[in-house]
Parts: structure tokens; C-alpha cells; sequence
């Protein structure tokens, strides 16, 4: 599973009442704003009953939740904030059990932790395995087109030099390039790109966190970056598409308490999912994690920009 919602803080956070989720973002150690804190913030009027919208407790979460909850807001629905709460295992409770209405969620991770057997890739075969999975109680929304999900990424100038825009584009000079990522990278990927694409490389590098500055100083000529991660637009990389899904798909997509919401608060999300892709969250998360802009004015300003906001 992606490193979403860590299981590390499961103990931790199970212990603490959704209404006290103090601390502030662990990823960025800024202090929390006061919807950060679990402060309710609500708009007048409208006919749908109000709604809870949480989050897990790091930024792009954050982020996705303040884009939600404004835009419900807009559209005059009573919305509670509970953000920076913790790991998916006690926000899925929350979410079944009615505590929280709505919850930004990545379609591939979600159905990993509803069903550790699966084996579906793509967001038609994974949205069919959670329809399946998930209990009465919840329902996927539309997702968008965004994914926080792995890749193998190169510089521009590669990808321009060489003609990459796939992965699999890699299998023509894949053999003479080395690859980076984590230290778990090799072990968990070398066969599933074989197999998928046929890929081989003729060495695999332990670069960690510093794996998108090793692409760029060219210490790798091939790393495993995330798709959202600020420093694909810092180091100026590109991260090539998975055309047959060897990480599998993780689309952003609101997972929702289906009692809790009604037909303004469905169309709304969705709304949002239509207009919500992958370059625009990565040019989003810049500004959250690298510039240190409020999460909630970014997420003004991206609905503004996007007709969705009042």
C-alpha cells in the first residue's frame, strides 16, 4: 500500500476524540489553523443537512479536503471541518460509522486495505472491485482525473532527447540507464516492470528521498517519484505515463457515508472530480508544501480560478 494514511500512527490517533486533532501537519511542522483543529466552519441557507469533511493528517489530504468542504460551502451546504486526524484505518471507522460524511481517498489504496487480495490496476476494474467491497454504508464518488501515485520520472531533457512520454517508451534505452527509488524499490518493482513492459535497467540505486535531486543532478537517469510531489516541478521532471498500469491507478476520489450526503452534495464533489487533474494538483501541493501558502487559500483561489467557488 502507498504511503498514505501510515499505519504508523494508528495507536496513536485512535485514542484521540475526532473533535481534538491538535498538532498541526506533521510533514510541513506548521501550527494548525483553527479548521486544522477541528473548528466547525458553516455557510447559511441551502437545504442539504450539514456534512463533516476530514482528512488525514498530511498536506496534499489537507488540501483535498479544504477544496471539498469550500466547495460546498458555495453551493450553501453546513459544512464541519475535521482535519489532520490520522491513518485511513481510524478515518474509515469514522467515515462507516457516520462520524465523518466525506473523505478525500485514493480509489487503488483504498480497495488494497477493503480487500488485500486484489489484483485490479485499472480505475474501471478498481472502482468495480470497491463497488463490490465496500459495506453498505459508503460509496466512491466520481474520481477525478488527479492520481498521487507512483511513476518513473525523468528530465525534460531526456524525455525530449530520447523521445519518453511512456514507460514504455524506457524499454528501447532502459538497459543502459540506472534506475533509483527506495530501498524496498528494487525487490517490489523489478519483476512487475518486467513482466508488465518487458523493462530491464541495467542498475537499480537505493536514492530515498533524495531520488527526484539524483535525476536531476544525473546520478539516476530513471527514479520512482511521486506524481504530486513538489519537486517534479522544482527539478523541472516528467513523469512518464503508465499506460498499462504496473503501479496501478490511485485517483483522488471523495469516499462518502451515503446517508450523510443528498443530491447537492453529490453533484458538488463531483463537480469538483471533473475538474480536478494531476498537473493541477502537483502546481497546487507547490504552493502547500514549497511556498507554505494556507491550505485553505489555495483551495479558494483553485476553486475561484475553476467557476466553483460562491
Amino acid at each position: 500500500m502507498k504511503r498514505l494514511f501510515s499505519t504508523v500512527v494508528v495507536a496513536l490517533t485512535a485514542a484521540l476524540t475526532l473533535s481534538a486533532c491538535g498538532g498541526g501537519d506533521p510533514l510541513t511542522n506548521t501550527s494548525p489553523t483553527p479548521a486544522d483543529s477541528g473548528a466547525a466552519s458553516s455557510s447559511g441557507g441551502g437545504g442539504s443537512k450539514k456534512v463533516v469533511v476530514g482528512s488525514a493528517n498530511f498536506p496534499e489530504n489537507v488540501l483535498l479536503a479544504e477544496i471539498y468542504a469550500q466547495a460546498l460551502e458555495a453551493k450553501g451546504v453546513q459544512v464541519e471541518k475535521k482535519l489532520n486526524i490520522g491513518s485511513r484505518e481510524v478515518l474509515y471507522e469514522q467515515v462507516k460509522g457516520g462520524g465523518l460524511t466525506i473523505l478525500p481517498e485514493y480509489i487503488g489504496s483504498l480497495l488494497a486495505f477493503v480487500d488485500k487480495s486484489t489484483t485490479a490496476k485499472s480505475k474501471e476494474d478498481i472502482l468495480a472491485g470497491l463497488k463490490e467491497k465496500l459495506p453498505a454504508e459508503l460509496e466512491v464518488l466520481e474520481p477525478a482525473a488527479a492520481e498521487d501515485n507512483n511513476s518513473l520520472t525523468v528530465t525534460k531533457e531526456l524525455s525530449q532527447k530520447v523521445g519518453l512520454t511512456t514507460i514504455e517508451d524506457l524499454v528501447k534505452v532502459a538497459k543502459g540507464y540506472t534506475v533509483g527509488g527506495p530501498p524496498e524499490f528494487q525487490a517490489r518493482q523489478e519483476k512487475n516492470f518486467k513482466d508488465t513492459y518487458g523493462l530491464e535497467f541495467k542498475e537499480w540505486k537505493k536514492t530515498g528521498d533524495a531520488t527526484a535531486d539524483a535525476i536531476k543532478d544525473g546520478t539516476i537517469q530513471v527514479g520512482n517519484v511521486f506524481t504530486t510531489d513538489p519537486k517534479v516541478i522544482i527539478n523541472g521532471l516528467i513523469s512518464l505515463q503508465d499506460t498499462k498500469h504496473a503501479f496501478g491507478a490511485d485517483n483522488v476520489a471523495p469516499l462518502v457515508n451515503k446517508a450523510g450526503v443528498d443530491e447537492t452534495v453529490t453533484s458538488t464533489l463531483n463537480a469538483v472530480s471533473a475538474k480536478l487533474d494531476t498537473a493541477g494538483l502537483l502546481t497546487l501541493m507547490k504552493r502547500v508544501s514549497i511556498d507554505k501558502d494556507d491550505a485553505a487559500t489555495v483551495a479558494k483561489d483553485w476553486l475561484t480560478q475553476n467557476g466553483l467557488a460562491s
